[in-house]
């Protein structure tokens, strides 16, 4: 990989490594690890890719691979999160707020695959790829997490407003 090749890789998919890596793991500093790690990889690899989905589908399998090797950690295990992501500025539009909150509560799979899903805009195969899952899981995984992200945001909903009762829809 030339220098050219590589500083175009980093410049391109350094914040989706970064992004990736920290919904997987809700720690920033991790998150810039697992995203130096990848792109050392990529670096020492000296691979030629044979497009830019192909670079791109690499790129991604490691950054997965990367977070889930801190998630094995015997330090990761031992060692309480600080969850940093809260401390950082909120969106300014509350259900953006909100519904961040929800997809970070979800469990690593099911967090994992709504972001690359919504936020990075990969298909399902993309996904599944990624993931090392099937396509068919991969789907499974997104209905699973929507349902859990509907029930999450309807309970949140539902504390703000006490007295609201929620209107029955009769067939």
């Amino acid at each position: 990989m030339t220098e050219e090749a590589f500083g175009h890789a980093v410049r391109t998919y350094g914040d989706t490594v970064y992004r990736v890596a920290l919904h997987a793991l809700k720690n920033p500093a991790d998150a810039e690890d697992v995203m130096q790690t990848v792109m050392l990889r990529l670096l020492e690899s000296g691979r030629d890719f044979e497009s830019e989905e192909h670079l791109k589908h690499w790129i991604l399998r490691v950054a997965v691979n990367e977070s889930r090797k801190v998630l094995r950690s015997f330090w990761r295990r031992t060692s309480v999160p600080l969850e940093e992501w809260r401390d950082g500025p909120a969106p300014e539009d509350r259900e953006k707020t909100e519904l961040l909150r929800a997809v970070m509560g979800l469990e690593t799979k099911y967090r994992l695959t709504v972001y690359l899903y919504y936020y990075e805009g990969c298909t399902v195969a993309e996904v599944a790829a990624a993931l090392g899952a099937n396509p068919s899981t991969v789907q499974t995984w997104l209905l699973r997490a929507r349902k859990r992200l509907r029930r999450e945001l309807r309970e949140e909903e539902e504390k703000e407003e006490p007295g609201y009762v929620r209107p029955q829809i009769v067939p």
